[in-house]
């Protein structure tokens, strides 16, 4: 889902060049769903809801994106009846550079060579 959810009515250009910005409007006449679920788009605070109605919630599950942007992560855990609340998302921080290491790369086995 390359488009983006935007404080606006209805469509716009998307300033990345691909995809577009919609609004709340279009998400509600659009779709006849309870909730879109989507990632690709940081938000600082590891999930957001983007519309009054609540419809459209952008998990965020890449702490520390890119070891600059110095935000959290989470995770939403949907229940055993597909209902999800503010106690659904799981808040996770990035594991401080200090105890961050980088695995040894694995030989190239046999089949390579």
């Amino acid at each position: 889902m390359w488009s983006d959810p935007e404080d606006i009515d209805t469509w716009a250009v998307s300033p990345r060049g691909a995809g577009w910005l919609f609004g709340a409007k279009v998400t509600n006449e659009v779709n006849d769903l309870n909730l879109i679920a989507r990632a690709h788009q940081l938000v600082q605070e590891g999930y957001k809801y983007m519309f009054p109605d609540d419809n459209l919630v952008t998990v965020w599950s890449a702490p520390n994106y890119c070891y600059r942007c110095g935000n959290v992560a989470s995770i939403m855990a949907i229940n055993e009846n597909l209902q999800i609340d503010e106690s659904s998302f799981k808040i996770f921080n990035a594991v401080p550079d200090q105890e961050r290491s980088i695995p040894q790369r694995a030989g190239v086995g046999q089949y390579f060579l």
